[in-house]
């Protein structure tokens, strides 16, 4: 049970398209969001050319990863989490 004010950790599988690699899209997760943001892994060809994939690790409290997750679905980004483990 999480409680009002209680940092939580969320890990996701996120896959950021070409047409996306000049946006600031994590670094907004940070600044807009206020969230803490560990990259567990990444993917991303040579000169950025093809999609990139990264794992992230968001902290922040619930209601703040909960916004973050909207705008990642209102760009479209495809998202993966802990409930959909069996599609990574």
């Amino acid at each position: 049970m999480v409680t009002d004010g209680q940092i939580i950790h969320k890990k996701i599988r996120l896959r950021i398209p070409r047409n996306f690699h000049q946006e600031p899209v994590i670094s907004r997760l940070v600044s807009d969001y206020g969230l803490t943001i560990n990259i567990t892994a990444a993917i991303l060809g040579a000169n950025a050319v093809g999609d990139g994939w990264f794992e992230l690790d968001l902290q922040g409290l619930a209601t703040q990863i909960d916004d973050a997750i909207n705008y990642l679905q209102d760009i479209q980004l495809e998202i993966w989490d802990e409930n959909s483990v069996s599609d990574w």
